[in-house]
């Protein structure tokens, strides 16, 4: 399971303003001393027993549910989602994108929040943009996850914390190979899977191995590196763990289901006859990194399959240098 920031998760909580957040659920609050109260919509309430205290961004009911909490705790409550979903709901209000928690936008200017202008009488689930399609064909879509994972690498630390912590610190090497990070988000930008469009593109997602049977993502808590083929259509996923104190039996690197297909970074056999071999993909971005372009990677030991063999063969490979562990 990914990490949210705990920078990230203060910063929400700090940021965003309680009151204009409960108020927008249509709850009319008053002042009284320090705090605001208000009727709590989450029992049966006739004499105010919600309080909001502006000073610490805090609620509490004193009435019949005795819930409070921060401004997750109330999205949680009133829309019925998980905490992480409360945390994406929250960012897409405030139009708040990823940047290391810092408080700041790319350009080091001060974030403005984004408060609806008027209270709304009825919440809903907020409905954060989609962009899948049931109707795309499945390499299309495969693409798009790609790309959607490749964006969420872009504007998480955590993921950019792990490539620190294995000295994969080339300024072009995210973009260049298209390095994604899965982190349990995309089901939230999917159609509702109990409408037929979520239940097609759900049914696609599990065909292409992204998705489980269970429904969570097959890559969650992962660094994701796509493998192409010529034409420019992702045909391989490779995922490695961020952490390494998981619970026993836990599955460290992981692929989609089937036979290997792609021959990553092919490129540069096109350009080199000498070829460097790793066991894995990681090693591969280490050497490339470290200024040896002319470098792939098998998938893992045994990984080492026909398509590459081929490829040697297309490309005039005259020699393989191999380094394995």
């Amino acid at each position: 399971m990914a990490r949210l920031v705990d920078d990230e998760l203060e910063r929400l909580k700090q940021e965003v303003s309680l009151q204009d957040l409960v108020e927008s659920y249509g709850v009319e609050l008053k002042k009284k001393g320090k705090d605001l109260i208000g009727l709590c919509p989450f029992h049966p309430d006739k004499n105010p027993s919600l309080v909001v205290t502006p000073d610490k961004n805090l609620w509490h009911c004193l009435g019949a549910c005795q819930e409070g909490g921060s401004v997750i705790d109330w999205v949680m409550k009133s829309e019925g989602v998980s905490f992480r979903h409360a945390v994406e709901i929250l960012k897409e209000r405030e139009g708040i994108g990823g940047n290391g928690g810092n408080g700041n936008g790319r350009n080091g200017e001060a974030v403005t929040m984004a408060v609806p202008p008027k209270p709304v009488k009825q919440s809903t689930v907020l409905k954060l943009d989609s962009p899948f399609e049931s109707s795309v064909e499945t390499q299309a879509l495969l693409n798009r996850v790609s790309e959607f994972y490749h964006e969420a690498l872009k504007q998480q630390a955590e993921g950019m914390e792990y490539l620190q912590q294995r000295s994969l610190k080339h300024p072009e090497m995210i973009d260049h190979f298209k390095l994604g990070l899965s982190q349990r988000t995309l089901c939230y930008r999917l159609p509702e899977k109990n409408r037929k469009a979520g239940a097609e593109i759900r049914g696609k997602l599990q065909e292409l191995g992204i998705l489980r049977e269970s429904g969570h993502e097959h890559f969650s808590g992962s660094l994701v590196i796509p493998i192409f083929d010529e034409t420019g259509n992702v045909v391989e996923m490779y995922g490695r763990k961020l952490r390494n104190d998981l619970r026993k039996g836990t599955a460290y690197h992981l692929y989609l289901p089937g036979p290997h297909r792609g021959v990553w970074n092919f490129q540069a056999l096109a350009v080199s006859k000498e070829i460097i071999l790793c066991e894995a993909l990681i090693d591969a971005l280490t050497f490339w990194c470290y200024g040896f372009r002319n470098v792939t990677a098998s998938y893992g030991i045994n990984g080492f399959t026909k398509e590459h063999m081929e490829a040697f063969k297309r490309y005039g490979t005259e020699k393989v240098l191999i380094a394995y562990d």
